[in-house]
């Protein structure tokens, strides 16, 4: 099946509400839609509030319970032609399934890599686990300040956010 729309709906053991994220699967070519509303518009970026939340966001004792939970997010999407959206205008933002894993990989998989090895080698070669913890620590600085600095710009190009469609027009 090339085209399959998948709505991935979350229940809340408590009292029953339902969160809907939809999940999109294109030939392989996975994605996961936002519903949002723009916030700002200026050049070329628009700013849209996404509500991420889990089932028990809509749920009617979420204040007497601990695992409720919804979090407002701000998304910057770059896009040439930021002039067609207005402030409160609702929009669908999509996004990659494999930028999100790739992400994932690079924020915490890389670190992991990076510091196991540097922990064990710089107690062998040391002798002291305080200094092997602190090289180990080192490291992965390093490895996010390497990351900052020279890969960000290209980062945010490959990770970000696209506005799929405009689903109330004002």
């Amino acid at each position: 099946m090339p085209f399959a729309r998948v709505y991935i709906i979350n229940k809340c053991y408590i009292c029953g509400a339902f969160a809907k994220l939809t999940y999109q699967n294109m030939a392989n070519n996975e994605v996961i839609r936002h519903d949002g509303v723009v916030k700002s518009v200026e050049d070329e970026c628009v700013r849209v509030l996404i509500l991420q939340s889990s089932a028990c966001s809509g749920c009617a004792v979420k204040q007497m319970c601990s695992s409720a939970e919804a979090k407002e997010k701000e998304v910057e999407v770059r896009t040439a032609d930021a002039d067609r959206y207005r402030v409160g205008q609702k929009v669908e933002l999509e996004g990659r399934l494999s930028d999100g894993r790739m992400a994932a990989i690079i924020a915490y998989g890389l670190p992991l890599v990076l510091l196991l090895p540097t922990l064990f080698i710089s107690v062998y070669l040391s002798g002291s686990e305080t200094l092997g913890a602190l090289w180990a620590l080192l490291t992965v600085a390093f490895y996010y300040i390497f990351v900052y600095v020279f890969l960000r710009k290209r980062l945010q190009q490959r990770f970000s956010f696209k506005i799929a469609s405009i689903i109330e027009n004002l």
